[in-house]
């Protein structure tokens, strides 16, 4: 009986006697139970965390879809601006030229009334100028009543050719 007096024999008596009483009160059913609602609730939670996760695929893919149909908007709304100010400048153009067109036949048209003003203005200085060289020669070489009656009817037939 020499094992009474070690104390492996007393340790592993008192662990039996624990394991007994445990037993006896319960303890191992409580710990059973702790641990499957502690397993249950982390089922409950991984299965909440595939739930979310599918549900954050689901949504990544929409918002990539959108974004896929946003770029599409994106490119027809930058094309339709090109085509647009494409548009708009031909028409600029076009009413450019217009404008140059119209302007140069103003422009054409009041050179032609200034010649047509100048060459007026020439042939009235011209029949003026003839008018009075007329008038000095027949002077000279005609006086009195005959005269005077030449140089009207002289000046009244340049001023018929000229006029």
């Amino acid at each position: 009986m020499d094992f009474l007096y070690g104390t492996d024999f007393w340790v592993a008596l008192s662990f039996v006697v624990f394991i007994l009483i445990a037993l006896k009160f319960g303890v191992h059913r409580t710990v059973a139970g702790a641990l499957d609602s502690r397993g249950t609730a982390i089922k409950a939670e991984l299965e909440e965390a595939k739930r979310l996760k599918d549900e954050a695929e689901k949504l990544l893919a929409e918002y990539k879809r959108k974004a896929r149909e946003a770029e599409g908007e994106a490119q027809a709304i930058i094309a339709q601006a090109n085509s647009e100010a494409k548009q708009i400048a031909a028409e600029a153009k076009t009413r450019l030229e217009e404008f140059v067109a119209r302007r140069t036949k103003m422009a054409e048209t009041k050179i032609a009334q200034a010649e047509q003003q100048a060459m007026a203005e020439v042939r009235s200085a011209a029949a003026d100028a003839a008018v009075k060289a007329a008038e000095t020669i027949v002077a000279e070489t005609a006086k009195g009543a005959e005269g005077k009656a030449l140089l009207e009817s002289a000046i009244k037939d340049v001023k018929s050719r000229l006029g």
